[in-house]
C-alpha cells in the first residue's frame, strides 16, 4: 500500500505526529527461530527432547525466565518457582551465539520506519527482552538508528504489562502521552499500552496464544503496509470525537 505523505500530513491538519512505540520480538522482528535453537540448546543439555519453532513461537514476549519455564513445562518437566542457579545464564549464552542466525525484521517494516520517520513520528522500543540485547540486535540489523530510545525488560523494577516501561518510552522518544500509540502483539502489550492511557495496534503475525483479534486492541494489522493508514485512521476519529 502507497502512502502519499503529504496527503497524510494535510488529512491530520498539520498536528504534530505522536510517538509510536514498538514491541520488539513478534512485532518488529521474527526472533522466534534463534530464541528457539537458545531454548532447544538448553533443554538437551537438561535431558529434554527439543520443541518444534511452532510450540516455542507462542513463548516468546515475557522474557527470558517465563520462556525457560515454558519450554520445560512443554517438554514435561515443571519449572521451579525460582530457577536453578545459572539456568536464565545459560540459556542467554546460547542466545547471545546464535541471535543473528536467522533473526529479521518482518515484511515491510524498514520501508514503514523510514515513513514515520520523514512524516515525523518519534519511535522508540519498549520490549521485555533485555536491554543489551535488545540493542545488540537492533544494531545488528542497522535499524538502532530510527529509534530515540529503547526499554528493556531490565530497564526499569518493572517489566510489561506495567505501563511504567511504556511511559518510559514515551518519554524517550520527546513525545507525549496524549499523542502516543503502541504497535504489539501480544496481550502484554495491549495491557501495558492501555494501562498507560494510549491507544495500541495489534498485528496478526506475532507471537501470541490468544487470537490477534481478541486481544483488545484498538486496531489490527496484517502487515507493516497497513500502519500508516492505520495511525491515520485513528488520528482522525480522535480528533472528530467531541471534547469535554
Amino acid at each position: 500500500m502507497q502512502v502519499d505523505l503529504e496527503i497524510f500530513k494535510g488529512g491530520l491538519m498539520n498536528a504534530t505526529p505522536g510517538p509510536v512505540i514498538f514491541d520488539l520480538d513478534g512485532t518488529l522482528l521474527d526472533t522466534a527461530p534463534d530464541l528457539a535453537a537458545a531454548l532447544n540448546a538448553l533443554l538437551e543439555e537438561e535431558g529434554c527432547q527439543r520443541l518444534p519453532l511452532t510450540s516455542v513461537r507462542s513463548m516468546v514476549g515475557q522474557g527470558a525466565i517465563s520462556m525457560i519455564k515454558q519450554g520445560f513445562a512443554q517438554a514435561g518437566i515443571q519449572a521451579q518457582k525460582e530457577l536453578p542457579e545459572g539456568m536464565r545464564s545459560r540459556f542467554l549464552d546460547h542466545y547471545r551465539a546464535c541471535y543473528m542466525d536467522r533473526t529479521k525484521p518482518f515484511p515491510g517494516v524498514v520501508e514503514a520506519l523510514i515513513k514515520l520517520k520523514e512524516i515525523g513520528h518519534p519511535l522508540s522500543v519498549c520490549t521485555n527482552k533485555s536491554h543489551e540485547m535488545s540493542v545488540a540486535i537492533l544494531e545488528g540489523l542497522a535499524l538502532k538508528h530510527f529509534f530515540a530510545g529503547i526499554v528493556g525488560g531490565d530497564s526499569l523494577a518493572t517489566a510489561k504489562p506495567d505501563p511504567a516501561p511504556i511511559r518510559a518510552a514515551i518519554e524517550l522518544s520527546g513525545g507525549g502521552v496524549g499523542s502516543a500509540t503502541m504497535v504489539g502483539d501480544s496481550i502484554t502489550d495491549i495491557h501495558a499500552a492501555h494501562a498507560a492511557g494510549i491507544p495500541a495496534i495489534a498485528v496478526t503475525f506475532g507471537y501470541t496464544e490468544i487470537a490477534p483479534h481478541d486481544l483488545g486492541a484498538d486496531a489490527v494489522i496484517d502487515h507493516f503496509d497497513e500502519l500508516i493508514p492505520t495511525l491515520r485512521s485513528m488520528s482522525s476519529s480522535n480528533s472528530s470525537r467531541p471534547k469535554g
